[in-house]
């Protein structure tokens, strides 16, 4: 396991400085440290670069002295500065730990590699775990396992250890280097499995490819095209997630539902997955009155994608939405009330929900519009057939608007004529209503029609 050596570096014995110094040092060992503090200080101040360091050292443990980073580095910084290694090791990890200083790795790399040219083991070790990791410098193996060799040559456990992972690493660089270019061929040559491991490689930036979602999307939509499932739920993840493409969340559910329809488990979850994620989403844009945010939301509640399914609900949004004039909304508000989905069967609200939405050029609300005039135009012809003025009334305003049905003024004057007999006055005003726009002609037409089916005892009236 590559870890940072935190080794601060102490030099206690010196030829270069004498006489004072070395009394400094000999109460350092002896743990008199304020004599020890009191000798350093005056020697550092003349300029001595090894009790620089060793002033530094004391400030950074707190030994003889309240503990003090940012005095440790001020001492440091004068004795690294007359070309102190172990003073250059030491103001290297103040640095790249952040004690007394901001961190910066740069700042770190350039006093390790100072004490590493010197020979300076820790540093040369330290220095390796920053091109190791790339902190402060680009990510550099070869240039690691450099600085581990010589650190390692110094008998440094850690350096060894990490050399023998960089080894590792290589090894697994090289099979993935295999693997990618055996991938690649049989992509090209058009093998669907080969696309999907190419884009997954391309996807994650694994050893040896450079991470690339553009690449990733392309291989894995020619996977997904040839029906390759795991290429499916990938290319649906990066839609889902904008990875590569354009977010569509549209596109992401297009994919997601062709994996899940193989029956694989791992497409059945994302599909759950991006409903759950989309409807946590496009509530919060309902709440905030977004019509289209409310006819979606409305949508998963119905089909129960993300959510559990509750008309209810499904209701209330279409009709927020509805009410804004998103045509959607009142179409699939009128086929709820059309076909009692989730709500009591209502044909009157099915029927305005449908003209709003027809008015504003819906197809479907059209068709669906014109199938229910006719399912109600037979409904009400097989009741009337049976004598029940009500519906012999409702076929007098169907042939009256053309509903369901041909507009024909006399067989709406027949049906209302026929229904009036109830004695209801509204139908005696409908049949007038109809025959101020007949000629007397028509209107004789029609009486006669009238008691045609009425000797027939409405059977065959049409």
């Amino acid at each position: 396991m590559k870890k940072l050596l935190i080794v601060l570096m102490l030099m206690i014995v010196s030829t270069a400085w004498a006489g004072d110094y070395e009394d400094g040092v000999t109460a350092y060992k002896k743990k008199d440290y304020a004599t020890a503090l009191k000798i350093f200080i005056a020697e550092s101040e003349k300029g001595n670069a090894v009790a620089q360091n060793h002033l530094g050292w004391m400030y950074n443990k707190g030994e003889g002295v309240a503990r003090n980073f940012a005095e440790a580095v001020r001492w440091y910084k004068l004795s690294a500065a007359q070309g102190n290694a172990k003073a250059q090791a030491n103001l290297g990890i103040m640095y790249h730990i952040e004690h007394g200083v901001v961190q910066n790795y740069s700042e770190a790399v350039r006093w390790y590699k100072l004490a590493a040219v010197q020979g300076i083991v820790d540093a040369q070790y330290n220095l390796g775990f920053m091109y190791h990791n790339g902190l402060g410098v680009v990510l550099d193996y070869a240039e690691a396992g450099r600085w581990y060799k010589l650190a390692a040559a110094q008998g440094h456990a850690d350096a060894q250890k990490n050399l023998g992972a960089l080894k590792k690493i290589e090894e697994t660089r090289q099979v993935y280097t295999n693997k990618f270019r055996s991938n690649k061929l049989d992509a090209e040559q058009g093998d669907a499995i080969a696309q999907n491991n190419l884009g997954a490689m391309y996807n994650k930036g694994e050893e040896g490819v450079v991470q690339n979602y553009s690449e990733a999307v392309r291989w894995f939509k020619l996977a997904a095209e040839q029906g390759d499932v795991k290429a499916q739920s990938n290319l649906g993840r990066m839609y889902h997630k904008g990875l590569g493409v354009v977010q569509d969340s549209t596109e992401a559910e297009r994919w997601y539902k062709l994996a899940a329809a193989q029956g694989v488990g791992s497409g059945k979850i994302l599909l759950h997955s991006f409903y759950t994620d989309e409807f946590r989403r496009i509530r919060l844009d309902a709440e905030q009155g977004d019509a289209r945010s409310q006819f979606i939301l409305g949508v998963l509640y119905n089909k129960g994608q993300g959510v559990k399914r509750d008309y209810v609900q499904a209701e209330r949004w279409y009709k927020s939405a509805a009410a804004q004039g998103n045509v959607s909304a009142q179409s699939n508000l009128g086929f709820m009330y059309d076909k009692g989905e989730g709500v009591v069967q209502n044909y009157a609200e099915a029927v305005r929900w449908y003209k709003l939405a027809a008015a504003q050029g819906d197809a479907s609300a059209q068709s669906n519009l014109e199938q229910l005039y006719t399912n109600e135009f037979n409904r009400n012809k097989l009741a009337a057939g049976q004598g029940n003025a009500d519906a012999q009334s409702n076929l007098g305003l169907m042939y009256n608007k053309g509903q369901g049905v041909r507009q024909d003024y006399t067989r709406a004057h027949m049906w209302f004529n026929l229904a009036a007999v109830s004695g209801d006055k509204r139908r005696v005003e409908n049949r007038d209503i109809v025959a101020a726009k007949m000629t007397p002609q028509q209107i004789a037409e029609a009486q006669k029609l009238a008691r045609e089916c009425q000797a027939r005892n409405f059977k065959n009236c049409d």
